[in-house]
């Protein structure tokens, strides 16, 4: 029996080229029980006419799947479905019945229930998305990340690849960070000082693990990076949160007895204020004298697109008592799941072995592109069309926010990608976000980035990372409409 040809057909949306399209078209088929075992295929020839695409590329298409047993060749006959051609068993699907264990008892440990909200993960298909750190794909650099890729699944990097590093990271990657990325931010570090980790969250979340217990004491920032929030909850340390200002976290309000302070002093999340030279060295003194360490947080250093970014605070210590957390994920991509702690050996060799024992190391392959982006110069320039396209949406942000006479409670003074905003006390910014959705805005409620039950409702976040300039003073005049009807 021969399969219609008229069964086959590309869809528009379909990623991969036209090739690995036709593979996983068949393939599917075979595996889902579409495709039986010796049935036979539309020729080469009638399958390119089907299709509208060339005859070689339906031949080499065929050609792979023959190489992995999903087709065989019969002479002139043509192909057929493989006898053995890989097919998942099938089994009687198990009776949904209630579970017999009481899971409100059986669980230990609640990690559910944290204040880190949920992005709609349809968030590109609003068209005023003033998201936070997603990736802009009329940005992003495409074609050299793909490269890299390609690049890093090579045979000379075959070892990089399917290594199982255990508690150890790409050479290549480690060297980059050493020798160019670190020195920017003013820090001198050895490789046994640098750890890769999956994000930043990973690397706030080793910290904690290893630095902090019950019976230890940290501070943190009010309002904070929801995310911490969690992490340190999760910690079961005792909590101080300390109110920010203008400036950022304020040293002498970090009570007396500390261990560990958390603080974001490049870009205040999420108030996006930046903290003083003066200041820097007044914490450093204020964990000094308490004998404390600082966990430094230097997200979005590289969007510092109206001056010069501060010296970091691990370029500044002279104790070693800093721990500096950086990230490719917000400049690269977020799914990227990339960033890196920087400290002393010994706490490194701590940090080293809890990530060894939770997931071993980040994935090779991706470590080794990154790595070849970075030191191909990719990241630099992708930094910088990055840095000149939210130079402008900044200043057409502020613009409209000046002109619609929304207000703006705080914003970074060297850049970033976000205003912190307030609504009149009488505002709930959930019910406002709700209410934007329906217009096809979205924007970050502010809540979840305080503590306590009594925290304030009235605050939230524009952020302009992932919407176009053409689009900002539109979507905030939304905003200021659907306000002016909730005051």
């Amino acid at each position: 029996m021969t399969i219609p040809v008229e069964t086959f057909f590309l869809k528009p949306d379909a990623e991969g080229t036209l090739q690995s399209q036709i593979q996983q078209m068949i393939a599917q088929g075979i595996l889902s029980g579409r495709f039986q075992p010796g049935e036979k295929l539309p020729s080469t020839r009638k399958l390119a006419q089907r299709l509208g695409i060339s005859r070689i590329t339906v031949t080499l298409s065929y050609t792979e799947l023959l190489s992995n047993d999903y087709l065989t060749s019969r002479g002139r006959s043509g192909y057929y479905v493989s006898e053995t051609a890989p097919v998942p068993p099938v089994f009687d699907a198990s009776p949904d019945t209630p579970d017999a264990v009481d899971w409100s008892r059986a669980i230990g440990q609640r990690f559910s229930g944290g204040q880190t909200p949920t992005k709609p993960q349809d968030w590109a298909d609003y068209r005023y998305p003033f998201i936070y750190g997603q990736a802009d794909p009329t940005l992003f650099d495409h074609a050299n990340w793909r490269l890299c890729a390609m690049q890093a699944l090579g045979q000379r990097d075959f070892g990089p690849m399917t290594t199982d590093y255990f508690d150890q990271d790409d050479p290549k990657l480690i060297e980059f960070i050493v020798r160019h990325s670190l020195p920017r931010r003013g820090i001198t570090a050895r490789p046994e000082q640098v750890l890769i980790t999956l994000g930043a969250q990973n690397a706030l979340w080793l910290t904690s693990q290893v630095l902090l217990t019950q019976r230890r004491h940290a501070a943190m920032e009010e309002p904070c990076y929801h995310a911490l929030h969690d992490i340190l909850n999760q910690s079961r340390c005792r909590l101080s949160h300390v109110r920010v200002d203008h400036d950022g976290l304020p040293p002498d309000a970090i009570p007396p007895g500390t261990d560990v302070i958390f603080t974001t002093p490049s870009h205040q999340c999420p108030t996006t204020a930046t903290m003083p030279m003066h200041r820097r060295r007044a914490l450093l003194d204020r964990a000094a004298e308490m004998d404390a360490l600082i966990v430094e947080d230097d997200y979005e250093f590289e969007m510092s697109f109206l001056k010069a970014p501060s010296p970091s605070l691990k370029s500044m210590d002279a104790d070693g008592r800093v721990i500096y957390v950086g990230s490719f994920s917000k400049s690269l991509f977020p799914g990227l799941r990339l960033g890196y702690l920087v400290g002393s050996e010994p706490f490194i060799r701590e940090a080293r072995a809890l990530r060894a024992s939770v997931l071993r190391h980040p994935p090779g392959h991706i470590q080794r592109t990154a790595a070849y982006f970075l030191s191909l110069g990719h990241y630099d320039a992708l930094v910088r069309k990055m840095s000149t396209t939210l130079h402008k949406r900044h200043q057409v942000m502020q613009q409209a926010i000046t002109d619609t006479g929304l207000t703006v409670a705080g914003q970074g003074v060297s850049g970033g990608s976000s205003f912190w905003m307030r609504a009149p006390a009488s505002v709930d910014t959930t019910q406002l976000a709700q209410l934007l959705k329906a217009q096809s805005v979205l924007i970050e409620p502010g809540d979840s980035f305080f503590s306590g039950p009594d925290r304030p409702r009235n605050f939230y976040r524009l952020a302009y990372s992932s919407i176009p300039s053409n689009r900002i003073v539109d979507g905030v005049l939304r905003v200021a409409n659907t306000l002016a009807h909730l005051v």
